[in-house]
C-alpha cells in the first residue's frame, strides 16, 4: 500500500510540475508567427510568382523542351514546402482544430498542385512555340490549324486540367486551411490583439502575392467567399467579446488589402476589348500574364 501511495504522490507531483510547462508552451504559440509568415510569403514569391519568370530568364539551352524546366523544379519545391508550412501553422494554433479535415485538405492540395505542375509545364512550352495566353485555345494560331482536328480537343482538355481542375483542387483546400486556422485566432487578451512592426512590414508583400494568386489563378469567387467567411467569423466572435489576435489580424488585413488591389486591377482594365473577349463571365478579372503577352511582350 505504501508503495502504491508513493507512486500516486510521484505521479501527482509530476503532473503539477509538468502542467505549467504545457500551459506556457500553448501561450508561446499565441505570439505572432513571424518565422512562418515570412517563410510562407518568401517561398510564395520565389517558387510561385517567380516560377514563370525564371523560365523566361534562363537560357532555353539549359532546359530542353523535352525535359523539366527550372520553373518545374520551382513548382516541385512549392508542392512540398507549402503543405509543410501550412501544417506547422495549424500546429501553432492556440485552439484544437479538426485535424482530419486539415489532412484531407493537404492531400487534395498536393494532388491539385501536382496536376497543375504537369499542365503548366506543357503550357510554358507552348508559349515558347508561339502560344498566346490572351486568346482561347481554339483561337491560338499554333492550335487552330492542327490536323487532325481532334488534337484541339486534347489541348482543351489540357487547359481544363491546368486552369480549372488543377486550380480548384489546389486553391479550395488552401483557403479552407487558412479559414480553419483563422477560426482559432480569437482571444480576449489585449496584448495579443496587435500586429508587431515586423508583421506590418510583411503585410504589403503578403497582400500583393494574394492579388497575384487571385487574378492569375482565376479564383475571385473562391477568394471572396473565404474573405466574407472571415468577416462573418469576426462579427460572430465579437458578440462573445473576442477579437482576432496578431496572427488573425495579419491574415484578415492581408485579405482586405487584396480585395482593394483586385478592385483596382479590374477598374484599370475595364475597357480592354481583347481581355473582355477572353473573360466574358459575370466577374471580369483578367490574368496578369495575359496582360503581359497582350500589352508588354507584344511591344518589345
Amino acid at each position: 500500500m505504501q508503495t502504491v501511495r508513493k507512486r500516486r504522490d510521484n505521479d501527482l507531483q509530476t503532473t503539477q510540475t509538468s502542467t505549467p510547462g504545457v500551459l506556457k508552451e500553448n501561450k508561446k504559440w499565441q505570439h505572432f508567427h513571424l518565422d512562418l509568415w515570412f517563410c510562407l510569403t518568401l517561398q510564395n514569391w520565389i517558387l510561385d510568382f517567380g516560377r514563370p519568370i525564371v523560365m523566361i530568364i534562363l537560357p532555353l539551352e539549359w532546359f530542353p523542351l523535352n525535359k523539366p524546366s527550372a520553373g518545374d523544379y520551382f513548382h516541385m519545391a512549392y508542392n512540398v514546402i507549402t503543405p509543410f508550412l501550412m501544417l506547422k501553422l495549424i500546429e501553432r494554433s492556440p485552439r484544437a482544430l479538426p485535424r482530419s479535415a486539415v489532412y484531407l485538405c493537404i492531400i487534395t492540395f498536393v494532388m491539385g498542385a501536382s496536376i497543375h505542375l504537369v499542365g503548366d509545364s506543357i503550357n510554358h512550352r507552348l508559349i515558347l512555340s508561339g502560344y498566346q495566353l490572351h486568346l482561347s485555345v481554339r483561337e491560338n494560331p499554333i492550335i487552330k490549324d492542327l490536323k487532325p482536328a481532334s488534337l484541339i480537343d486534347s489541348f482543351e482538355l489540357l487547359y481544363y486540367y491546368d486552369e480549372q481542375l488543377g486550380h480548384l483542387m489546389w486553391y479550395i483546400p488552401f483557403f479552407i486551411i487558412l479559414s480553419i486556422y483563422f477560426s482559432g485566432c480569437f482571444t480576449k487578451a489585449k496584448e495579443q490583439k496587435k500586429i508587431p512592426v515586423s508583421g506590418w512590414l510583411l503585410l504589403g508583400p503578403s497582400a500583393l502575392y494574394y492579388w497575384y494568386l487571385v487574378t492569375e489563378g482565376q479564383i475571385t469567387e473562391l477568394f471572396l467567399v473565404t474573405f466574407l467567411t472571415m468577416v462573418a467569423m469576426v462579427i460572430h466572435q465579437q458578440r462573445k467579446g473576442l477579437c482576432p489576435d496578431g496572427n488573425g489580424l495579419f491574415l484578415f488585413y492581408s485579405f482586405s488589402v487584396t480585395v482593394a488591389l483586385v478592385a483596382l486591377w479590374v477598374v484599370y482594365l475595364w475597357n480592354d476589348p481583347v481581355l473582355r473577349n477572353k473573360y466574358p463571365g459575370l466577374i471580369y478579372v483578367p490574368e496578369p500574364w495575359s496582360y503581359y503577352t497582350l500589352h508588354i511582350k507584344k511591344n518589345h
